[in-house]
Formats: C-alpha cells, structure tokens, sequence
C-alpha cells in the first residue's frame, strides 16, 4: 500500500471528498489530486500537514505503511516520546502533547475537536456588471501622413 493509499483511507475515515480534506491540510487542489492520481510523491511538507491536521494518525504509518493508523500514544511512555523527534510539542498547543489521564480514544480528546475543522458556509459573492450607456460618438476629423512629409485632413459630417 502507497502513501497515496493511506491518504486516501484517512480521507474514507473522516468521510470528506478531496477537496475538504485539501482544504483542512491547507495545500491546493491540484497538489492533493496529483499525489492522489499517483503523478506526484506528496513532499515531506504535504504529510506533516496531514499529520498536524489528524493527529490522531500515526506518523509511522502515515510516512511507511508500518503499524496501525491510529496512533497508541496512551500505550507509550512519555520518555519513548520524547524521543521521537515527529512528537515535539508546538508552542501554540492548547494541550500538552504529553497529557496524563488521557484516555486513547480519539473520540475523547479534545485536540480532535479543535482541529476539525467547522464547515460554516461560505459568503457567496455576487458581481454585478454595469454599462453605462454613452451617447454613440463620430468622427470628426481624420489624418493621413505621408512619407514625403505632408498630410491630408478628412472631415466628418456634421
């Protein structure tokens, strides 16, 4: 199984189409769609975003295949943790990353409510084309130059 795959999966798990799940890993469309049709490897960027936006996915899994899904931080040591270098704390965490009394299910943990995004419908913006009607416009005088360096005026009717 691709990473391709396993994003895809984290989409079927979350029920959203491609273009929400872009959206909420904040990368284009057409970046997203590429990785998905298998024209592009996603960067190492691109699955961090996924990783930061679903932390409830386990990155080893995520990045190799290896593993579960779901990551099993509640089986895991804080030491074991810290060693790992993808589990370092943000310093704009509502939560620490190394909460005690957590339960391990991601239906309780209240950094899934947060991250998921909340899809309020957006402003629709309506443009509105106006012509302005000018009265209609003749010509009043034409000028032809000639190469021997005199002209000839042209006037229209009045």
């Amino acid at each position: 199984m691709e990473i391709k795959d396993r994003i895809r999966l984290i989409m079927e798990k979350e029920k959203i189409p491609p273009r929400v799940f872009a959206e909420t890993i904040n990368v284009q469309q057409s970046t997203l769609s590429h990785i998905l049709n298998g024209r592009n490897k996603p960067s190492l960027e691109v699955v961090m975003k996924v990783h930061q936006a679903y932390t409830y996915v386990d990155l080893e899994w995520l990045l190799y295949g290896k593993g579960e899904m779901l990551a099993a931080i509640g089986n895991k040591t804080e030491e074991s943790l810290s060693a790992k270098s993808e589990f370092q704390p943000s310093l704009f965490d509502e939560k620490p990353v190394f909460a005690t009394n957590v339960a391990n299910t991601p239906e309780n943990r209240k950094e899934i409510g947060i991250n998921t995004p909340i899809n309020s419908p957006k402003e629709i913006v309506k443009q509105e084309i106006r012509y302005i009607e000018r009265p209609a416009r003749k010509i009043t005088e034409i000028r032809i130059f000639f190469d021997d360096n005199t002209y000839e005026i042209f006037k229209g009717e009045k």
